[in-house]
C-alpha cells in the first residue's frame, strides 16, 4: 500500500510540480526583497534595523501561537466542513489574542520596553496587536489553501506581499519616517497577502455552504477532535519561536551597539534560500503527509522529501555563507560588514534548520505533539543559556554563540523526526549523499567568485 501511494502521489501526483509553482512565486517575491534590501540599508541605519529586530521578534513569538495552532491542523481532516470549523476557530482565537495584546499595550505601555531593555521601542508598540492579527490570520488562510492545493494562489500572494512591503518601506523613508517605516512595511507584508487570500476564500464555491455549517456544536466538536493542538502544539510553537526570537531580544539588550540590526540583516539574507525552497517543500509536504500516514507511507515519503531538501538547499546556503563576508560592505553600504561575517557563522545552523523545518510537521501528523513540545523547550533552554553565557564574558561573541547553539539543536531535532517516522538510516544516507555533487558545485562557484572579487576590488581605487 505504501509503495502504491508513493507512486500515485509523489511520482505521478505532481509533488515537484507543486513545489516548483511555490518556488517560482517565492523566487520572484525574494527577488523584490533582495533588490530592495541594498536600498533600505542606505535609507535606514543599523539602529533602525535593531528596533525592527526586537519588534519583529516580539510579534513572531506571540503570532505563531495566536491561533492556538488550529491553523496547522486545517489540512488534516478528511472532511472540508471540519477543516472550515478549524479555520473559524483559528481566526477567532487570533482575534481574542490580538485584543488581549492591545489591552496590554494600552494599560502597560512601558512593560515590554523595560523587560527587553529597549525603551526606544515604546512609541511603536501600538502596531503590535495589528501585526499579531495579520500574521496569525495569514497563517490560517494559507493553510486552508494548502489543503486545497491552490499553490499558485499562495505564490501570487507572496509576490504581492513582498512588493507592498518593499514599496512601503522605501516610500516612508523618503518622508524621514525612521523605524516606523520599516515596521509599517513589515506589517504590510502579511496584510496584503491576507486581503488576497480572504477575497479568494469568500469567492470560493463552497464558502456559503461552509459558513452555514458553522454552529456552536460543530465548533465545539472540532475543538475536541483536535484538542491536542491547543494542549501541546501551542506551547511547542511558543517554545520554537522563543528559541529563535528570545536570543535576538537578548542580543539587542546585552550587546553593545546595533548588533541586533546586523543579526537581523544576516538572518534575512541567509533565510532567502531557505524560504525559497524549504517553505515550498514544507507546505507541499504538509498537504500530502496526512494521506501518506493513513496509507503507511510516511517514512518513505519523509525520506524522499529529506533528500530533495539536501539537493535543493544545502549548496545555495553554503555558497551564501562563503560569499557574504566579502560582498556585504559593497552590497549594503559601509558599516554593514559585520552582518556578512554573521552570515558565515550562521550558515551551518541554517542548513540544519532548512532540513528540519519542512519535515517537522511529521510529529503533528503522527500525533506526537508532546515530543515536539519537549524538543522545543530543550531548544529554548539551550539557546537562551548559550547567549546568556556568552554575554558574561567581556567582548563575548554573543551572536556566534546563538549560531552554534542553533546548530546543535537542529541536529538533534532532525534525528528525532527521522526516528519518529521510522526512516531507515541507509536510505537517509543514500539520499543525502545523492546531493553532495550539487552542493560541491555550489561551493566551487562561490570560491571562484570570492577569488575573482578579492582580485578585482583592490584594483578599483587605482582606476
Amino acid at each position: 500500500m505504501a509503495i502504491r501511494w508513493y507512486k500515485r502521489v509523489v511520482v505521478q501526483g505532481g509533488f515537484m510540480r507543486s513545489v516548483l509553482v511555490l518556488v517560482g512565486g517565492t523566487a520572484f517575491a525574494h527577488a523584490i526583497t533582495g533588490l530592495a534590501l541594498p536600498i533600505l540599508t542606505r535609507l535606514y541605519t543599523p539602529a533602525d534595523f535593531s528596533i525592527l529586530a526586537v519588534f519583529a521578534s516580539l510579534l513572531s513569538i506571540v503570532a505563531v501561537a495566536a491561533c492556538l495552532r488550529f491553523d496547522i491542523a486545517i489540512p488534516m481532516p478528511g472532511r472540508d466542513s471540519e477543516a472550515f470549523n478549524l479555520l473559524a476557530l483559528a481566526i477567532g482565537c487570533a482575534v481574542v489574542v490580538s485584543v488581549g495584546a492591545g489591552a496590554l499595550v494600552l494599560l502597560a505601555p512601558s512593560w515590554l520596553p523595560e523587560i527587553t531593555g529597549r525603551l526606544d521601542l515604546q512609541p511603536y508598540l501600538w502596531l503590535l496587536p495589528f501585526g499579531i492579527l495579520l500574521a496569525s490570520a495569514y497563517s490560517a488562510l494559507q493553510n486552508w489553501f494548502v489543503r486545497e492545493k491552490e499553490f499558485s494562489l499562495i505564490a501570487r500572494s507572496r509576490v504581492a506581499q513582498s512588493a507592498a512591503s518593499a514599496g512601503m518601506q522605501i516610500g516612508m523613508a523618503g518622508f524621514g519616517a525612521g523605524p516606523v517605516g520599516l515596521m509599517f512595511g513589515y506589517l504590510l507584508n502579511t496584510g496584503s497577502a491576507c486581503v488576497i487570500l480572504a477575497f479568494r476564500l469568500v469567492r470560493h464555491e463552497r464558502f456559503r455552504q461552509n459558513i452555514e455549517g458553522l454552529t456552536c456544536s460543530s465548533l465545539k466538536q472540532a475543538w475536541l477532535n483536535f484538542s491536542r493542538f491547543p494542549k501541546y502544539s501551542t506551547l511547542e510553537a511558543l517554545a520554537n519561536s522563543a528559541a529563535i526570537q528570545l536570543p535576538v531580544i537578548m542580543i539587542a539588550a546585552l550587546a553593545a551597539g546595533p548588533e541586533a540590526g546586523y543579526l537581523l540583516l544576516a538572518m534575512s539574507v541567509i533565510q532567502a534560500p531557505m524560504a525559497l525552497f524549504g517553505t515550498a517543500i514544507g507546505q507541499v509536504y504538509l498537504s500530502h503527509a496526512p494521506e501518506a500516514h493513513r496509507e503507511g507511507g510516511l517514512g518513505s515519503f519523509t525520506t524522499d522529501v529529506f533528500g530533495r531538501l539536501v539537493r535543493a538547499g544545502v549548496g545555495p546556503l553554503l555558497a551564501v555563507g562563503i560569499i557574504a563576508p566579502v560582498i556585504f560592505g559593497a552590497l549594503f553600504g559601509e558599516g554593514w560588514e559585520r552582518a556578512g561575517w554573521l552570515v558565515t557563522w550562521m550558515t551551518p545552523c541554517f542548513i540544519m534548520q532548512f532540513l528540519a523545518t519542512p519535515i517537522s510537521m511529521a510529529l503533528h501528523v503522527t500525533g506526537k505533539q508532546r515530543a515536539a513540545l519537549l524538543l522545543q523547550v530543550f531548544g529554548v533552554v539551550l539557546r537562551v543559556c548559550a547567549v546568556w553565557a556568552a554575554a558574561q564574558f567581556p567582548n563575548g561573541s554573543i551572536s556566534e554563540a546563538y549560531a552554534i547553539s542553533g546548530l546543535l539543536f537542529y541536529l538533534f531535532y532532525i534525528w528525532t523526526i527521522l526516528y519518529c517516522v521510522k526512516c531507515h538510516c541507509g536510505e537517509i544516507l543514500q539520499k543525502a549523499l545523492g546531493g553532495i555533487w550539487v552542493s560541491l558545485a555550489w561551493v566551487g562557484v562561490a570560491i571562484v567568485f570570492v577569488l575573482v572579487w578579492t582580485t578585482i576590488m583592490p584594483m578599483q581605487p587605482d582606476r
